[in-house]
């Protein structure tokens, strides 16, 4: 029963000779044939044990018709026979008809009996062909995968390597290369990691807000149809390039760029250039590359010496001078409409940064303004004299939060997702339209961090914690799943991983220029990122789980630290060190948090996630 099993997967590697021809002459049908014997041509002397009458059915099969194993098709496919059959030629005639008994008989017998002549040769080999033998074996068992694979299933085996291994199994073939390409496993990476931290490597790429010139052609046949922001409609932006349709890059292109930048980050690269303009110390400034008008990425700066200056970061020119404050400006935030400065000259100031006019001033504090911050409806501003103001946008009028005992130094309006159980406090006409839910942190002198419910104008959270002066603050929304501590050994690779990536101020006139840094990257950057829908997600990573969303509080002040805290409990969740002087101004995203301190240096630290 066994046996007939074994004949079952027999491979059928030779045709029976042809009996009425005395010409060594080879045919063309049989040289396309696997078998290296397929291409000879039998001799009235070694036709006769062969010649029987099951042996001339067999021939009058079509080749077509016979079955070969997946190792013997791919040699027919490829010729790989010739260079043997030509060996075979030069022989004499006896000696090639000897040689072609033996491979007829092989071919002809069952699994079994091949087996057991095998195995008989094998006793007989001396170490020389059993070298040979090692030699050849090595390269024949090998069998390539996606070449007998559905492309489908070569795709799903695909999607379970890392970004590396796909691009080393990219350098096997054309084929390979072909598979290891397709948009749809870049897709499912860079959905794993841009934006996030990737839960399988760790990993976590930036997010370049930046829009990205439009190519015109997609290096892959199964690229994802274009995407565009959320300001832009497909009329709209195929309207700027008339008579073309859009396409987006490789998706192996997005993920490449962005990893030149997140190496960048990690091993401190950056290039330096210097702006020229102010001549006094640089207090507060905003940049962004998101603006649909001007095309080039702005930058807006505050100075001592009274002004604020719109620059363009391509170029380094400054673009306008705003003049008007008194005194120092000290706090300022901008968007596609407006500038709002404040100043210690006691006064808030909203500019058009495009013409340079000033539209308006407001007056309330009785000492210089530090810190503001603004949303589409409010807009609040900290003080020297330990007040809160939110302004009502459209008459000026404001209302007075009281509690700190000592300059206001950075206040952040937060709308949360679950709003307290309150009316709308829709306000007066005079005073400002908050929206439910809407609150407000500051941070002082006084060490404190107080967190305010804007709709009912009292302080409802204190964050007590830090020894020094609090001095910046910065919201950001993590993942739910990341722990709100750290271990030990985490701290201290964190600790490892504070870069310092460049030294601010000038040692003679630290107050003469404004250094700006950027990281290096070769093209221009796409779109934000959109995430894949369930199915798509569900085939490349086998899960549907996403990942929930939680606010944490982030604080840097003069005792040379930086805090993490959970906004509910009102605690510390993190202490990171590593400054030496006071920390002036923190940044962060989900990758990373940068530091800014007295000590003269900017520290990239890798630990929110």
């Amino acid at each position: 029963m066994a046996s007939s099993t074994t004949d079952s997967y027999e491979c059928d590697t030779l045709p029976a000779p042809r009996l009425a021809s005395g010409l060594l002459t080879p045919d063309p049908d049989h040289i396309r044939s696997p078998s290296p014997f397929s291409n000879l041509e039998s001799s009235p002397a070694d036709s006769s044990p062969l010649s029987t009458t099951s042996d001339v059915e067999m021939y009058t099969t079509s080749t077509a018709q016979r079955k070969l194993c997946v190792r013997h098709q791919r040699m027919a496919d490829e010729g790989t026979n010739l260079k043997l059959q030509q060996a075979l030629d030069a022989l004499p005639v006896q000696e090639r008809q000897a040689v072609n008994a033996i491979w007829s008989g092989f071919s002809s017998s069952s699994h079994p009996r091949r087996e057991l002549i095998l195995q008989g040769i094998l006793t007989m080999c001396c170490f020389s062909q059993l070298s040979l033998l090692t030699e050849q074996l090595g390269q024949l068992i090998r069998i390539d995968p996606f070449s007998v694979l559905p492309r489908e299933v070569s795709l799903r085996v695909l999607a379970c390597l890392d970004a590396t291994s796909l691009c080393r199994a990219a350098q096997v073939s054309k084929q390979w290369k072909s598979l290891a390409d397709d948009d749809v496993l870049w897709r499912g990476i860079c959905e794993q990691h841009i934006g996030q931290k990737c839960l399988k490597c760790g990993w976590g790429l930036p997010i370049l807000e930046r829009r990205r010139a439009v190519r015109m052609n997609s290096a892959s046949p199964s690229s994802s149809p274009p995407s565009f922001p959320p300001h832009y409609t497909p009329d709209s932006f195929v309207s700027e390039i008339p008579d073309v349709s859009p396409f987006t890059r490789p998706w192996k292109d997005v993920y490449s760029e962005r990893l030149s930048v997140e190496r960048n980050w990690r091993r401190g690269r950056c290039s330096v250039r210097t702006l020229r303009g102010h001549t006094d110390g640089i207090m507060c400034l905003q940049f962004d590359e998101t603006l649909q008008h001007p095309s080039f990425p702005i930058l807006i700066t505050g100075s001592y010496d009274r002004t604020a200056r719109v620059w363009n970061i391509e170029t380094g020119l400054e673009v306008r001078c705003l003049r008007g404050h008194t005194r120092a400006v000290r706090a300022l935030q901008f968007d596609e409409a407006k500038l709002i400065t404040g100043s210690m000259d006691h006064t808030i100031r909203v500019w058009n940064w495009r013409s340079g006019e000033c539209i308006r001033t407001l007056e309330g504090h009785t000492e210089g303004v530090v810190c503001l911050n603004f949303n589409s409806n409010v807009l609040a501003s900290g003080s020297v004299d330990t007040t809160v103001k939110v302004w009502n946008f459209r008459t000026g009028e404001a209302f007075t939060l009281r509690g700190h005992r000592d300059w206001v130094n950075s206040v952040r309006l937060w709308e949360s997702e679950e709003p307290a159980d309150v009316e709308m406090a829709c306000g007066s006409g005079s005073e400002p339209r908050i929206c439910q839910g809407t609150s407000l942190f500051s941070a002082s002198d006084d060490g404190t961090i107080r967190l305010w419910d804007l709709t009912r104008r009292t302080c409802v959270r204190q964050f007590m914690g830090h020894v020094g002066q609090v001095q910046s603050l910065k919201l950001l929304q993590v993942d739910e799943g990341c722990d709100e501590g750290v271990s030990r050994q985490e701290r201290r690779i964190a600790d490892n991983n504070m870069a310092r990536v460049a030294q601010v101020g000038n040692a003679t006139n630290p107050f003469e220029v404004c250094t700006v840094i950027t990281h290096h990257t070769d093209s221009e950057s796409m779109e934000d990122i959109q995430s894949l829908d369930g199915i798509t997600r569900e085939m490349l990573t086998g899960s549907t789980r996403k990942r929930a969303k939680r606010p944490v509080l982030i604080s840097g002040s003069l005792d040379n630290t930086i805090k993490v805290w959970d906004i509910d409990t009102a605690k510390a969740t993190q202490t990171l060190f590593g400054h030496i002087e006071g920390v002036w101004a923190i940044a962060s995203d989900k990758l990373r948090l940068i530091s800014g301190s007295h000590d003269r240096t900017i520290k990239v630290c890798l630990v929110l996630e």
